[in-house]
């Protein structure tokens, strides 16, 4: 499923995206962990490949809420360019961050070492910010598209957390930020596993 899940990420990249930068984000991407890497430690899709696929999933979701919500239209609102930079990229922040650790279980009344992953964020950036500053690094984004991004985690990011308002102002300002926070919810619980 891993080499099945890579093969259609590339595909879609390479087909529906044509910005200048982008052959290069995805050469970066092959030297990552990206096609391999869970999509957590613990939480949704936390298994070999679960990043990528979790991706897929999200751009599965973004498409169908974004032509649900446009119709026939939907070009007019969002380029299929951008759900696919939106939707593929958007955990890229993720990248090279999981790692995997032992841990001590007690399996039928013995001790037994386990594996699970464990996080070691070399650029700890934030989340959805973090994703933003990666991809511009290879390509620009539209201001759309980094908020869509930046702001995908909704009331789980940290900076909503500590009591920011900003959220709110991009969801009114950007109502694809919002088809995409819930595209990536639906991905997460209903489609993945925890």
């Amino acid at each position: 499923m891993i080499t099945e899940n890579k093969e259609k990420f590339i595909s879609l990249l390479k087909n529906n995206v044509t910005r200048d930068g982008a052959d290069k984000l995805l050469e970066w991407l092959e030297t990552t962990d990206f096609f391999t890497a869970p999509a957590s430690t613990k939480f949704h899709s936390a298994v070999e490949g679960g990043l990528c696929a979790h991706s897929l999933n999200v751009f599965e979701r973004f498409l169908t809420l974004v032509k649900s919500e446009y119709g026939e239209d939907w070009q007019q609102h969002i380029s299929l360019e951008s759900v696919t930079l939106i939707a593929l990229l958007h955990d890229i922040c993720k990248v090279n961050t999981y790692k995997i650790d032992y841990k001590n279980v007690k399996v039928d009344g013995v001790w037994t070492q386990q594996p699970y992953f464990m996080v070691d964020d070399q650029l700890p950036y934030g989340h959805g910010e973090k994703s933003v500053y990666i991809i511009n690094g290879f390509l620009r984004l539209t201001r759309e598209e980094a908020m869509a991004i930046n702001w995908h985690m909704g009331g789980f990011d940290m900076r909503v957390r500590g009591g920011s308002y900003s959220i709110s102002d991009a969801y009114y300002k950007y109502p694809i930020c919002v088809l995409f926070h819930v595209a990536d919810l639906m991905a997460t619980y209903l489609d993945e596993q925890k």
